[in-house]
């Protein structure tokens, strides 16, 4: 069945990213093995159709083959590399009102839930999970469907996620607990990373320890809060100035550095290149489909 999902994904890419009609859903498709990309992944289920792409979080590490699914609980910088093409996947950014919703329905589950949260999680994808998300890639020939079936079937889709192999870890990503700190910490950390913060301020935040935080945090992301700030500052310059006419020196500045050879560094550190270099060699291997 992830045969079908493939080529229902390869009839609507639009270059390696695409941003679908559908609400919350994107493609993923490349025949090539391309470079590895840097990207920010959300709250999120990655179905996997056919390929394979390995993925870092700072010191974490996953690889997820066709006919399997990711889970994602939180906003992460990493480093996706196609390790098997033809790659494809369909990717359905989190809901957590349809998600709340549905828990209500369904009521309490009856296993207990981890005693580490689960910010992360990898399975198979049972078919009749497999014939939802190709049928809401398909709405996709019918344009005028999308607004009354796509939430019917996404609705579909996250109850199958809830009583499938998936549904702990997602029932856990929703819940009140001591995790929810962390997942707070994170989207504090996301709204001000422009900002100059200490680990005493985000510790703080979290209402922890600063070696609580760090254990914490470091589990969820692979990485310390400074680096997962810095991370998503550098992630924004490079959108920043791939959109724009800007300097490096302006979106430096705009990110949150005070010293441009500083950002130059890390930059190049973290691109493989400075700036102006990266940004040239983007932009002379975009074409009009890989507008991404």
């Amino acid at each position: 069945m992830t045969d079908r999902l493939a080529q229902a994904i390869t009839d609507h890419r639009d270059g390696p990213w695409t941003t679908t009609a559908v609400p919350r859903l994107s493609l993923v498709a490349t025949d090539e093995l391309l470079p590895p990309s840097r990207l920010l992944y959300e709250p999120m289920v990655s179905f996997v159709a056919a390929g394979a792409k390995h993925t870092v979080a700072g010191s974490q590490s996953w690889s997820v083959p066709g006919g399997q699914m990711l889970l994602n609980t939180v906003q992460l910088p990493v480093t996706a590399i196609f390790e098997q093409v033809p790659y494809r996947s369909a990717v359905l950014a989190l809901d957590k009102q349809i998600i709340t919703e549905l828990l209500l329905e369904l009521g309490p589950a009856a296993p207990p839930p981890a005693a580490e949260p689960a910010w992360r999680a990898t399975a198979g994808m049972p078919a009749e999970l497999i014939d939802a998300v190709t049928r809401l890639v398909r709405l996709l020939d019918a344009p005028d469907d999308i607004p009354a079936l796509a939430p019917r079937v996404e609705s579909e889709i996250i109850y199958r996620l809830l009583t499938g192999p998936l549904g702990p870890a997602l029932r856990q990503a929703a819940a009140a607990d001591p995790s929810t700190r962390i997942r707070s910490v994170i989207t504090w950390l996301g709204d001000r990373f422009t900002e100059p913060v200490s680990i005493g301020q985000i510790a703080a935040e979290a209402g922890m320890s600063p070696a609580t935080l760090h254990r914490h945090f470091k589990a969820a992301t692979g990485m310390s809060p400074l680096r997962y700030q810095k991370h998503l500052r550098l992630l924004s310059a490079r959108r920043q100035l791939l959109a724009g006419d800007v300097t490096a020196a302006q979106v430096a500045h705009t990110v949150g550095y005070t010293s441009t050879t500083q950002f130059s560094r890390e930059y190049r550190a973290f691109y493989g290149l400075p700036p102006v270099q990266d940004i040239t060699r983007l932009r002379a291997g975009l074409t009009p489909r890989r507008a991404a």
